[in-house]
């Protein structure tokens, strides 16, 4: 199995904000430009790509997870989401393990360009 882990700073978004986006479908979907699904345990993302259940709403954020990608026995994945108050915004750090083999190298760039980089773009914007 693989393991991996995404670091990166969200500058103007607090922990709190962060963890109430990650979870909510409507704000997950603001935050990475694609369709999600919560029926506050179980939940999609990326137009169904990504399903899963979230085991504890934090902090950690745990959630149990698989892409479309994961062969069809294999069982779900566990990602952590931990966020920290950093000065100016909040530090994101996705511990993603039990990938299948070989796959955990797509899931560390998935996450920089499919979340990192999309969430870094959403707290930038305004919001009222």
């Amino acid at each position: 199995m693989d393991r991996i882990t995404v670091t990166g700073t969200i500058e103007g978004a607090t922990p709190s904000q962060l963890a109430a986006a990650w979870l909510d479908a409507t704000g997950h979907a603001a935050m990475t430009g694609a369709a999600a699904t919560s029926d506050g345990a179980r939940f999609t993302a990326w137009d169904g790509y990504i399903s899963g259940e979230t085991l504890s709403a934090g902090p950690p954020i745990v959630q149990r997870w698989r892409s479309l990608d994961f062969p069809a026995d294999a069982p779900d994945s566990r990602v952590e989401i931990h966020l920290s108050a950093v000065p100016g915004g909040c530090e994101l750090r996705i511990e993603h393990s039990e990938i299948p083999d070989g796959q955990g190298v797509n899931y560390q760039t998935g996450w920089v360009d499919f979340y990192l980089q999309p969430i870094q773009a959403w707290a930038r914007r305004p919001r009222g």
